[in-house]
């Protein structure tokens, strides 16, 4: 893992790193940090989009480290074919009022296939940082495309031991990796999504094998949930820190 940069904001300190070629960002609280999440961006967001900004500094005043990878096609990496055409495909369906849940779920499943090995690689290489050595595992937090991804890198990867999804619905493919997690899961529901139909949504959550979970449903559309919701989302991951930590 190559540090690029580094910079500080009220005590947070943000390192942008380049590791195996994919560029992203880890924060750092002042001090120990008592656990560390990894924070998946949106569709069409990247690594410093302005909300993961903000999660990252609400983690900080827990005590959390958190890390943000671009995702495939995203940010400051270069777009395949597939992207273009997936993210032109999309928009059109959108901006038409035609159902564009099929093709965003293939290309999610597209983007999981490819973000999981970087995910998996840069936990490796972070929690062999001399500032994350003590940490013997992480947090996962994303919604929409962020779960797309998150759902099955949780499905796979022990050292994730709690999650935050939502906004996002059933597939065959994310139901099957939904019946492998068994860590603590904070499901976030929109009410009045027009992206992801309430059914799919509702139906996701259920296939969750995790006795430990919980829904949380707010009115409103794709993008607006509550503030509170984020906040409390931040004491969920931090009460959910690996053993071996001090959080809590």
């Amino acid at each position: 893992m190559h540090i690029t940069s580094s910079s500080s904001v009220d005590g947070v300190t943000a390192h942008d790193f380049v590791h195996d070629g994919v560029p992203g960002v880890l924060w750092t609280p002042p001090g120990t940090a008592t656990g560390l999440v990894l924070s998946a961006h949106g569709g069409g967001q990247h690594k410093r989009a302005p909300g993961i900004t903000a999660r990252a500094h609400a983690c900080a005043t827990a005590g959390l480290a958190t890390v943000t990878l671009d995702a495939p096609g995203h940010g400051d990496r270069p777009r395949t074919p597939d992207d273009d055409h997936y993210a032109t495909e999309i928009r059109a369906r959108i901006t038409t009022g035609a159902d564009a849940g099929p093709l965003v779920a293939e290309y999610n499943a597209l983007q999981s296939a490819r973000a999981i090995p970087e995910w998996r690689s840069a936990l490796d290489a972070l929690l062999g940082q001399l500032e994350l050595a003590h940490l013997t595992g992480a947090g996962f937090w994303g919604v929409s495309m962020g779960s797309a991804l998150g759902i099955p890198l949780t499905a796979a990867e022990p050292r994730v031991r709690s999650a935050v999804f939502g906004l996002i619905g059933a597939t065959d493919h994310l139901t099957a990796a939904a019946a492998s997690i068994t860590v603590p899961v904070r499901f976030l529901l929109q009410w009045d999504d027009q992206l992801i139909a309430r059914p799919a949504g509702l139906a996701l959550f259920d296939a969750l094998a995790t006795p430990r979970k919980t829904l949380h449903a707010n009115p409103g559309g794709h993008g607006d949930v509550p503030r509170h919701e984020l906040d409390d989302a931040v004491r969920f991951l931090a009460g959910t820190a690996p053993e071996g930590t001090t959080a809590g």
